[in-house]
């Protein structure tokens, strides 16, 4: 039993030191808004999908978009974009092969609608972002 209580102190502490160490990385991400910044991970128009070079193009003339749901507000609730404004980031749906839905790849775009500050894609649903250049 008294192996049983060591064992277990022993985790215990194990746990809590973890914590302790990863409270104040946590909080530093937070104040960096993600991973997304300038010179981190990006993407060319040209190294896009067909499908998503053509949405880029619909977002620089202004649309038409073929979903309804085109051109509305994107929450950043992932906070993985720098922080903004509500209403700043605006989300495009890029289609994707054999889903029978919207699928999971979009264009999010900040700023003016027809020249955006930032425009970046994602590939998997918000859980990560990559900045589109030129």
């Amino acid at each position: 039993m008294a192996r049983y209580a060591a064992v277990k102190s022993a985790l215990t502490s194990a746990v809590m030191a973890v914590a302790i160490v990863a409270a104040p990385l946590a909080q530093a991400r937070g104040l960096m808004d993600g991973w997304v910044r300038d010179g981190a991970a990006t993407i060319r128009v040209a190294e896009l999908p067909r499908p998503g070079q053509e949405i880029y193009e619909l977002i620089r003339l202004g649309g038409p978009f073929p979903h309804d749901k085109d051109g509305m507000v994107f929450g950043n609730r992932e906070r993985l974009l720098p922080t903004e404004r509500r209403g700043y980031y605006r989300e495009y749906t890029v289609k994707t092969p054999g889903s029978r839905d919207r699928g999971a790849r979009r264009i999010v775009c900040g700023g003016p609608a027809r020249s955006p500050h930032a425009c970046y894609y994602t590939a998997d649903h918000y859980a990560s972002f990559r900045k589109i250049v030129e």
